[in-house]
């Protein structure tokens, strides 16, 4: 029995949460179980609740200063999660990582360059690509039969010699399928896009959700060409369930890079973070170890419970495992059905919210995305109803 209780049911309807209060208005009907928003529903941890409370004894609120330890604070994180080894001057907080991607797109290209992205992926990455100006180049990636994503170099070289210098977005580990890429994966990537002049945006939000003992690589210390080409964002978020709070940071080792990124923060003041931000993200580093080792180990048997339900009760749909985070990538294919009626299936006869996989570009249709970051008994329920609503599938 561990020291933290992840069965616990929280209702979030009414809390403001997207998740629960925006279902009429994303998926017409209210009525839905929601297995779709990257957040999970255990509560936050209890350490970094008692940290914002104790500043709220405090009755005054002004303008506040970057905490001394902050910087350490992220630093030994890094290096005992990813035996990641930064420097604190390497350090900027950013706010929110889609943010951060934006602002990288405006800094080092200008409108009509190319933006690489590895589709199926993050729909956010072609959002904001797109509405910057800026051209979005796909290099999409393959699925083995394993059920484990592989990056096509040879796209990547193809496309990068027709479109020339720009920005790589790549998510480390992948979202929505959850591969945790190989250094040697990782160091090719670094290769082609030092070679042909790609700065790589990095957003490793889900690194410090790795399953099953395996481990996260940040791309920057794959090579000294990473090294030179990137810019890695991270953040305490997904993990300890904190995203409302926006703690994000970047890490950019190359000075060059670095001093043009965050001069511009700096002089537009994004660089400076709100109080509760600093405050959430030292309390979790400093205490979090224990409760994110347990809530690891509640996400893989939340896991493995999906497969062993599909094995057995509805083969068709396949749930392929992630190697991090608590997002699993539904294989419908085998349903036969239009990516519309797949996932008019899920809303109106299973009553449940899930991504469409389809959001994510190129290579999600037949896909579904769902978030099991929630005590057993709602994956049970979410999964039951999908089961039942499936067999009325010939």
């Amino acid at each position: 029995m561990g020291k933290y209780n992840f069965d616990e049911e929280i209702e979030r309807r009414g809390s403001g949460a997207l998740k629960t209060d925006r279902l009429k208005e994303r998926f017409g009907r209210e009525d839905l179980l929601a297995a779709w928003v990257a957040d999970m529903d255990f509560a936050t941890p209890p350490f970094i609740i008692d940290a914002l409370k104790k500043r709220l004894d405090h009755p005054i609120f002004g303008y506040c200063t970057e905490p001394e330890d902050y910087r350490r604070l992220i630093c030994e994180w890094e290096w005992s999660i990813h035996k990641w080894r930064i420097e604190p001057d390497w350090i900027s907080y950013i706010p929110g990582i889609v943010k951060g991607i934006g602002m990288v797109i405006n800094v080092f290209t200008k409108p009509g360059d190319p933006v690489y992205i590895l589709p199926p992926v993050y729909h956010p990455f072609r959002i904001s690509t797109e509405m910057n100006e800026r051209k979005v180049v796909n290099v999409p990636l393959k699925l083995n039969s394993e059920g484990r994503f592989k990056m096509d170099f040879d796209k990547l070289k193809e496309v990068a010699e027709g479109n020339g210098p720009g920005v790589l977005i790549l998510s480390n580990p992948h979202n929505p399928g959850g591969t945790v890429w190989s250094k040697e994966e990782l160091r090719e990537l670094a290769h082609i896009c030092h070679e042909k002049h790609i700065i790589v945006v990095s957003d490793e939000i889900h690194a410090d959700m790795v399953l099953w003992g395996k481990q996260h690589v940040p791309f920057m210390t794959v090579s000294q060409e990473a090294e030179a080409i990137s810019i890695t964002f991270c953040a305490p978020s997904k993990v300890f369930n904190i995203p409302g709070i926006v703690a994000s940071f970047s890490v950019v080792a190359n000075e060059v890079l670095r001093n043009k990124f965050y001069k511009w923060l700096s002089a537009n003041e994004f660089n400076e973070a709100p109080e509760f931000s600093y405050i959430a993200t030292c309390a979790a580093y400093r205490e979090g170890h224990e409760w994110r080792k347990e809530m690891l180990e509640y996400v893989e048997e939340n896991i493995k419970t999906v497969e062993e339900y599909f094995r057995r009760e509805e083969p068709r749909i396949k749930a392929l495992r992630p190697d991090a985070s608590f997002l699993v990538w539904l294989d419908c294919r085998e349903l036969g059905l239009s990516q519309k009626d797949l996932v008019n299936l899920f809303i109106n006869k299973a009553h449940v919210a899930l991504n469409d996989g389809s959001m994510f570009g190129e290579g999600g249709e037949g896909f579904m995305r769902l978030n099991v970051g929630m005590p057993r008994s709602k994956v049970m329920e979410v999964v039951g109803r999908i089961s039942d609503a499936v067999k009325q599938v010939k």
